[in-house]
């Protein structure tokens, strides 16, 4: 069976006003299988939000394709203009809830009107009362008080109400993946519990077919997704179940990412988080070597000139030739 999702060797990079080129996105390649959720972690800047970017086919200057292929359903969709994939792409086969989607509704018109436009954009035939229907049905259906919601503002509901109608417009079209861009990272414990489980019904029900979280919260993807990639400096360093790469990480970069954050998994409570020296490298020049070598505090002397390829270590993949 064809993966509802396809990525070949995708690099992306930015130019720079000055003819330079950032390179953000350095060969990376996954699947993605219907009923599943993947998880994306990483640190802020390794290249997750310009991932999402391609992986929507919105590949809008400055940002350009250096390489490689997203196939959706099998059809590549980055021969498509920013137009054609909004057209036929966004909503009906992929979907966003953005980054800071709390603040991502225009404040001055109505939810009603907003969720609107998602439809009218793919058809614009659809009258009102078909629309209002559709709306209806589909908030209520994500536990909101449907007529209360739809003739609100933005900003005269909660937080935890405002992510729903996020989640509620982007999944309006019933896509085939939905790309949840840090979703509960602005909310607090007890609301994010219940986004979760609002992500986790929507697949159940088929209103989604597949998913891929992002999050710089490594910790967070145990209850969320059953397979986990990390991303440091544009590259995939790590890729495997979601119980090796928490439990079990092979690649420096991966431990040092578990290390630094608080756990309440048991037998890790207590345990002080630890700060990751240093930072990544500036992507707009030619790598050499391992990326993490300069912070890791394992390197060997021929980290920093040997390049890396992703290899099989314990039945999953990892980008370090000391891995073991």
């Amino acid at each position: 069976m064809t993966p509802i999702l396809e990525v070949e060797g995708l690099s992306l990079h930015y130019r720079t006003r000055f003819g330079g080129r950032i390179h953000a996105v350095d060969d990376v390649s996954f699947t993605l299988e219907k009923g599943e959720i993947l998880g994306i972690a990483g640190e802020s800047g390794c290249g997750k939000t310009t991932l999402v970017s391609g992986l929507m086919g919105l590949l809008i200057p400055p940002l350009h394709r250096s390489a490689g292929e997203v196939r959706v359903a099998g059809r590549n969709i980055l021969g498509l203009t920013p137009e054609e994939a909004r057209r036929t792409i966004l909503g009906r086969e992929v979907s966003m809830i953005p980054q800071g989607a709390l603040n991502s509704l225009n404040p001055t018109r109505k939810v009603k009107d907003l969720a609107a436009d998602v439809i009218r954009s793919h058809d614009e035939s659809v009258d009102r009362a078909a629309i209002h229907e559709r709306l209806r049905e589909r908030f209520t259906r994500i536990g909101l008080d449907a007529e209360a919601v739809l003739n609100a503002y933005p900003v005269q509901l909660p937080a935890g109400t405002k992510q729903r109608v996020v989640i509620g417009i982007s999944t309006l079209l019933n896509p085939k993946i939905v790309i949840a861009d840090e979703p509960s990272s602005a909310l607090d414990v007890s609301t994010q519990k219940a986004v979760i489980r609002l992500l986790f019904d929507l697949l159940d029900e088929g209103i989604v077919s597949s998913m891929i979280f992002i999050t710089h919260e490594l910790s967070l993807l145990r209850h969320v997704s059953s397979r986990i990639a990390v991303m440091y400096a544009g590259q995939i360093v790590e890729m495997g179940t979601t119980e090796q790469v928490i439990f079990d990480g092979r690649q420096p970069y991966t431990r040092a990412l578990m290390g630094s954050m608080l756990s309440a998994e048991p037998g890790q409570k207590a345990r002080k988080p630890v700060a990751i020296e240093g930072a990544p490298p500036y992507l707009g020049q030619e790598l050499h070597g391992c990326r993490f070598a300069p912070r890791c505090p394992v390197a060997k002397p021929d980290c920093a000139e040997r390049d890396q390829v992703l290899r099989t270590v314990k039945n999953r993949l990892v980008r370090c030739h000391h891995a073991e």
